[in-house]
């Protein structure tokens, strides 16, 4: 059994931290005391989301990378770089994320595998470069952020879905090589109030004007906020706890999917008929 996470003077990276759950990690883990690395392709949000932190607690050091995930390369020299700079690693928190809205044959193979590159391929390769200085801390700690659809897969959402239970086997398997050494955390967030939808993407073969509406829509019943759900994330992480589910729209699928694996989805759908709508939630 490990000892509870310590916050206070750790140095914590957030990939998507220029907005949603990531924003609001960084915000969470200033006020406990811990030092930032954040990472996102938005360079200009970073910056702001730097400045308040920066602006609410000055004791805080912070350090941003402008990267692009689907970009190996680039997530390469973004390992190589924080290392460099970050003597001390004690907490990794994959949280950056895309969407994509279509069915597996509206779906080109580009599209799936950029999907694939930020949602699973980015994660385990800053977890591989990132370990070993993780390791070097007693009490290090990794989080990956899956999702409600890494619990359940619907209809149009082969690629979200691909990449968020690949992220999930991941983690889990990772949990168990590192027991006792290095804490894991699996998220998986339901509805959460943030911009994942308005800013997926929709298919190449999809109805891109229908697509678009209904994203938009579908921000509607995104309620969950960010900030609750990055509390629970960093209380899941002082508890060392291996499986973080945020807001009942994600313990109530989850319960249905292990009850009856081959048929949720159709149950899924009579209780809640909203659900049949083919849309990305994180």
């Amino acid at each position: 059994m490990m000892a509870p996470f310590r916050f206070n003077g750790a140095v914590a990276v957030v990939t998507g931290a220029a907005g949603g759950m990531g924003e609001q990690l960084a915000y969470g883990l200033a006020l406990r005391g811990t030092h930032l690395v954040l990472v996102d392709r938005d360079a200009e949000r970073l910056t702001t989301v730097a400045a308040t932190v920066t602006r609410r607690r000055p004791e805080t050091r912070v350090r941003t990378f402008v990267a692009d995930l689907s970009d190996a390369a680039a997530v390469g020299k973004l390992a190589a770089d924080i290392l460099d700079a970050e003597p001390v690693l004690n907490l990794l928190i994959n949280n950056a994320g895309v969407a994509l809205a279509g069915t597996f044959a509206e779906t080109s193979a580009e599209e799936f595998d950029w999907v694939m590159a930020v949602n699973f391929a980015a994660p385990v390769a800053l977890t591989r470069a990132l370990l070993p200085r993780l390791r070097e801390s007693d009490g290090s700690h990794v989080v990956n952020t899956s999702s409600l659809f890494g619990l359940i897969a619907p209809p149009g959402q082969s690629a979200y879905s691909a990449s968020k239970f690949a992220l999930r086997g991941f983690t889990e398997a990772l949990r168990h090589e590192l027991t006792g050494e290095v804490g894991v955390t699996c998220v998986h967030p339901g509805g959460i109030k943030t911009r994942i939808a308005l800013d997926a993407r929709v298919a190449a073969g999809a109805d891109q004007e229908q697509s678009v509406k209904a994203m938009r829509a579908f921000t509607k019943v995104l309620t969950y906020p960010a900030d609750r759900a990055a509390t629970r994330i960093i209380e899941g992480v002082r508890q060392r706890r291996g499986r973080v589910l945020i807001a009942l729209s994600a313990r109530v699928p989850d319960v249905l999917a292990r009850l009856f694996p081959a048929t949720y989805w159709d149950l899924f759908v009579r209780v809640n008929p909203r659900a049949g709508d083919r849309r990305p939630r994180r």
